[in-house]
């Protein structure tokens, strides 16, 4: 597999980190291995395409690979898949298996991100926000203009405080009418009172970067998520984030 756009550099991110782009195949089954690491063996998601340990589907050949890297021994410790409108191609972007994107398929500079995930032993706040200026460093490289995908929300026994939780979020941060799409199928908000789930630590980041929620939340039943479809414009980037991230990518 050849390296495809920029950010293949690897780059030292404090003592134990390495932030960069999968050059080669045995590269990304790393980052397939850790998807299904923490996809099918911790969340216990029904990963269709998997094999011999590894979540695969048809949209990694098209993507770039953002791997997290612990330096001294190498292994990939997080991932996140990039998917830029030019290379979508005749297969979409995978948003589109779970929302009807109306106008977003047509956004200028757009880049779809998706399978974003750490191993669980680095879960901190220095491996995500390592992991955010890569992909900070990429839109940057390739002058992208908006940020798409899809953030999920675990569904528990009882949906009550998943579904209040999606109401609130699209409450406070629903995108504009030009930028609205609709769920395959669709999974019902919630409101009034009641316990919410907790904000995905994901999906918290996004948020306070300033991107929209662009429709009510789609059922992934092989994932047991609610899934919030969000765009971030590059240029409506939160100043106190743009600087923080761009300075560290």
């Amino acid at each position: 597999m050849r390296n495809r756009g920029d950010g293949g550099t690897w780059r030292q991110r404090g003592p134990r980190l390495l932030i960069g782009i999968a050059r080669h195949p045995d590269e990304v089954r790393a980052a397939q291995r850790l998807r299904h690491r923490v996809f099918a063996d911790e969340m216990g998601a029904r990963l269709s395409a998997a094999s011999d340990g590894l979540d695969v589907d048809p949209f990694d050949d098209r993507c770039d690979h953002l791997l997290l890297r612990e330096r001294d021994t190498g292994t990939v410790v997080g991932t996140a898949r990039l998917l830029p409108a030019a290379r979508a191609g005749q297969g979409g972007f995978y948003s589109a298996s779970e929302f009807s994107l109306g106008r977003l398929a047509e956004l200028p500079g757009l880049v779809e991100m998706g399978r974003t995930c750490i191993d669980v032993r680095y879960r901190t706040g220095v491996a995500l926000s390592t992991l955010l200026a890569g992909i900070a460093a990429y839109v940057r490289a390739g002058a992208h203009q908006h940020v798409m995908g899809c953030a999920s929300i675990p569904v528990g026994e009882a949906i009550g405080p998943a579904a209040r939780l999606c109401a609130r979020i699209l409450r406070e941060h629903g995108s504009p009418a030009l930028l609205r799409a609709a769920p395959h199928r669709p999974f019902a908000v919630l409101t009034g009172g009641g316990a919410e789930a907790p904000v995905p630590t994901l999906l918290r980041a996004y948020l306070r970067m300033g991107a929209y929620v662009c429709a009510e939340p789609a059922w992934d039943g092989d994932f047991r998520t609610a899934d919030l479809l969000v765009v971030l414009p590059v240029k409506r980037l939160a100043q106190r984030y743009a600087q923080r991230l761009l300075r560290a990518a």
